[in-house]
């Protein structure tokens, strides 16, 4: 396969793995918009401009703008920041195919507020060899770049879009659709996945008109939908954003009168990237207590033109766009939040723990007293006061994402369902076990690479066995619509799910009582 490839903004030129990597292609910091500076920040994004002369894809672009210790490539290695971020990265198998490759485009974590494709986890080289697929990977906007809406401060002359990190997903999958063909990826066999925050993007997608036709599969890796935000109290949080930007003293939430709204446009344009940043922070330490029923102030905003209905809204109501769609999560995913909170630094750690509410406040969207009792007696048997650590982790993903696939296989959209179990002697002597993001250890290979081999330690044949089992499952979706066959679809009749672990094995219904609490609280069963 030829290392240059002529894109619809002129010819890229890539770089040839070595190694564990050898007999694949990388294609980095593609742009895939313009970049969205100066009076294209706040917009929706723009069409890349054409380049003169052949790019030099042989690096990650620029992260978006966060802390420094979540852009972390090596020891004492970071990826540079900034609001010009609009970039993908391609990988492909190096060999010529007789017929175009599946595509694989993945969206990364973060919690709307940090992540970078440059992190070693995600280099998609050995996920691309492995299922003889092409994958991208795609850097969006996030935090008050992305996902706060300042729509109101917006003016005829200047006008501000919302919802501009779901925005940049769509335009990557666009870029996708106009010159994936010439890396050798089939554009009509196009599968969007990602985890955490790049899960409920993917069922953000799934709810948004202009993604239909962009994608034809899915899989939400540990989606986090309760980061989806009302368009009231994105409102809420753009207001007290700009308060703070006006006025370094003020204190979020403590009332006064609204910004104007040509003095707020005049803010939102002149700070610089880390002024924004910078109070960015003091509203995420705001937003639990905001009143907004909100955890965090960044995410998708529904109820708007763009995101009309929240996305598991959108499931129960049969309006999603009507592809396969692969679902789960991990079977610990609040360890990585609970005992994680220490390993960073004091500031951030203060904040993560300060975010996370306890008791039957964990639970979190529920409102209603009778589905937060009922929630809380699913969690109390064998407990006393509960279990504090699965009821957050199923609030925040579990609980969710099985009302999201409800709602999806009731519409008829093949739907197959996943619990991630598989840990090493390594995560359960740290006590993380299997925690949130492990699966991904899996699903690209890095247990064999320098980011994950120390976790394998001990394990070498397990995870070996373990990748092979979720990268076959994975890309055979990828190929077909439908993992491998041992894997049965979800429905209401049986809630088959796939329990990955060193043996997997199919489980029907796991959690009964728990699955009919969350779906109570979702309305998806009569109260």
């Amino acid at each position: 396969m030829n290392d240059t490839i002529t894109t619809a903004q002129g010819p890229v030129v890539g770089v040839r793995g070595k190694r564990t990597r050898a007999g694949t292609i990388s294609w980095k910091g593609i742009p895939f918009a313009a970049p969205p500076v100066g009076p294209l920040r706040f917009r929706a994004p723009q069409p890349a401009q054409p380049w003169s002369g052949t790019f030099a894809a042989d690096s990650y672009g620029t992260a978006e703008v966060q802390d420094k210790i979540y852009t972390a490539v090596g020891p004492g290695r970071f990826q540079p920041t900034g609001e010009d971020c609009l970039t993908l990265n391609v990988f492909s198998p190096d060999r010529i195919s007789a017929a175009p490759r599946p595509v694989m485009v993945f969206i990364h974590g973060g919690a709307y507020l940090l992540g970078a494709t440059a992190t070693p986890l995600y280099d998609a080289s050995l996920l691309a060899k492995a299922g003889d697929v092409v994958v991208v990977t795609v850097q969006y906007r996030f935090g008050p770049f992305g996902y706060l809406d300042f729509t109101e401060f917006g003016s005829p002359d200047r006008p501000i879009d919302d919802n501009l990190g779901l925005r940049d997903q769509v335009a990557s999958l666009e870029w996708v659709q106009a010159n994936i063909a010439a890396f050798g990826g089939d554009p009509d066999n196009v599968t969007v996945f990602g985890e955490s925050a790049g899960g409920s993007s993917v069922t953000a997608l799934l709810a948004t008109p202009a993604a239909k036709g962009l994608f034809h599969r899915a899989i939400a890796q540990s989606p986090a939908n309760e980061l989806n935000i009302s368009a009231q109290a994105a409102a809420h949080f753009g207001q007290e954003f700009v308060k703070m930007l006006d006025d370094p003293s003020y204190r979020a939430g403590s009332g006064g009168a609204p910004v104007d709204p040509q003095r707020a446009r005049e803010l939102l344009h002149s700070a610089t990237a880390w002024q924004l940043h910078k109070v960015s922070k003091a509203l995420t330490a705001y937003s639990p207590q905001s009143g907004t029923g909100e955890f965090l102030p960044f995410g998708p905003t529904f109820g708007t033109e763009y995101l009309p209905q929240e996305p598991n809204q959108a499931a129960r109501d049969g309006n999603t766009h009507r592809v396969p769609l692969i679902i789960g999560t991990n079977r610990d995913e609040a360890l990585l939040f609970t005992r994680g909170a220490a390993m960073l630094p004091g500031d951030d750690r203060d904040q993560l723990e300060g975010i996370f509410p306890q008791g039957e406040d964990v639970f979190l969207g529920v409102n209603d007293v009778e589905h937060r009792a009922a929630l809380m007696a699913a969690y109390s048997e064998g407990h006393r006061g509960g279990d504090p650590v699965h009821m957050l982790g199923d609030s925040v993903f579990w609980g969710p994402a099985i009302a999201f696939a409800e709602g999806h296989a009731a519409a008829g959209n093949p739907t197959y369902v996943y619990r991630y179990d598989f840990d090493t002697k390594v995560l359960r002597a740290s006590g993380m076990r299997a925690t949130h993001a492990t699966e991904l250890f899996s699903v690209f290979g890095a247990f064999r690479t320098a980011i994950g081999a120390g976790l394998a330690v001990g394990d070498w044949r397990a995870t070996g066995k373990m990748t092979r089992v979720m990268q076959g499952h994975w890309t055979a979706f990828a190929r077909t619509g439908s993992p491998e066959l041992q894997w049965s679809r979800y429905d209401a009749g049986h809630r088959d799910t796939m329990v990955f672990d060193i043996h997997s094995r199919m489980v029907r219904d796991p959690y009964p009582q728990r699955r009919e609490a969350w779906m109570r609280a979702h309305g998806l069963v009569p109260a």
